[in-house]
């Protein structure tokens, strides 16, 4: 087994990488301080807990377990959090990555696939978006992704190390199995959300507008299954190591765009239950239509998703979310 480095392996991607690395012959070591990560989703290598920041914890897990490379998801998500509190993005997503960067550095470790996001876009003047785009990121989450971006290019520039930025755009759906799936506390995300109102955890979802320049008022995205997800760090990850290639950025969606109605609707025709729901008034800082071009991806990686029809996404999501809510209940009575 060739060990990899993930670093927030105990999260919703990261968890769902680890086993998609398993199945491919790596053994993920996962370095989390469980701060947003669960350790009952730690199930197909060893947790190293730590604070990525923590440049003495980090040395010690490269030292014990010689990882050949990272797979760096530590950081802070929620866009909301990150304007009212930018420095708790700001600690762990940028000092972290300097830390991370150091720590590879000093070990000899030379090759990093990085978590970003399309959030260094912001609104994009057209989409779908492709990775030349502007970035003119609107949170401080999204600078945060974007400074983390430019970091790892100029070490890579100046150093061994080999990179590859997957920049996603809308996470969703669960484990086929329902090993493992999303959870967030806060929760933040579409799908989960409306699963909330329908297991009544909360009394309705609220829809952030319906005034949009789109079909039906609603906004647009572009839902990628977590398992597509996944393996397209598998594939970041054999071609970091493969290729000649110094830095590189990918999209990583379906280049398929799905109105929050349209979403709202297939929950309702998988679950056969309508989604309890309000229309609240628009997020600051929310494009109308937000779709990526995938394109490179599938050329440079070999890549193609194949789990990422909105049935499937909310098909898998809805079995983990059961699941859940059974496993909650049963702790509760207990």
């Amino acid at each position: 087994m060739k060990p990899v480095l993930v670093t927030g392996g105990a999260g919703y991607i990261g968890s769902h990488t680890c086993k998609a690395l398993a199945a491919a012959g790596f053994e993920p070591i996962v370095f989390d301080d469980l701060s947003t990560g669960f350790e009952r989703l730690v199930r197909w290598g060893p947790l190293v807990r730590g604070d990525i920041a923590d440049a003495a914890a980090l040395n010690a897990a490269f030292g014990k377990y010689r990882p050949i490379a990272v797979i760096h998801f530590a950081g802070r998500i929620a866009v909301g959090e990150s304007v009212v509190a930018p420095w708790l993005h700001y600690g762990p997503n940028v000092a972290g990555t300097i830390a991370l960067l150091n720590a590879m550095r000093e070990n000899a470790v030379d090759h990093l696939v990085f978590s970003s996001s399309a959030a260094v876009y912001g609104v994009p003047e057209s989409s779908p978006v492709h990775e030349s785009a502007p970035q003119r990121p609107l949170s401080p989450y999204g600078h945060s992704k974007r400074f983390a971006e430019q970091m790892i290019g100029d070490y890579c520039a100046a150093s061994t190390l080999k990179s590859v930025c997957l920049r996603y755009f809308n996470a969703a759906g669960a484990d086929a199995n329902a090993e493992t799936g999303e959870l967030h506390d806060p929760e933040t995300h579409l799908i989960p959300l409306a699963f909330d109102a329908l297991l009544g955890k909360r009394e309705q979802l609220t829809v952030n507008g319906d005034d949009y320049d789109t079909a039906d008022g609603t906004c647009v995205r572009d839902y990628i299954h977590v398992t597509d997800l996944a393996r397209a760090h598998v594939d970041a990850l054999n071609f970091c190591m493969q290729s000649e290639a110094r830095a590189s950025a990918f999209n990583v969606g379906t280049g398929n765009g799905y109105s929050v109605r349209e979403v709202l609707n297939a929950i309702n025709e998988v679950t056969g239950r309508p989604v309890p729901h309000s229309i609240g008034p628009r997020r600051a800082g929310d494009p109308a239509h937000l779709v990526a071009d995938a394109n490179a991806a599938k050329g440079a990686l070999g890549w193609t998703p194949i789990h990422s029809s909105l049935q499937e996404i909310i098909g898998s999501a809805w079995r983990w979310h059961q699941r859940e809510r059974g496993l909650l209940a049963s702790e509760s009575a207990q």
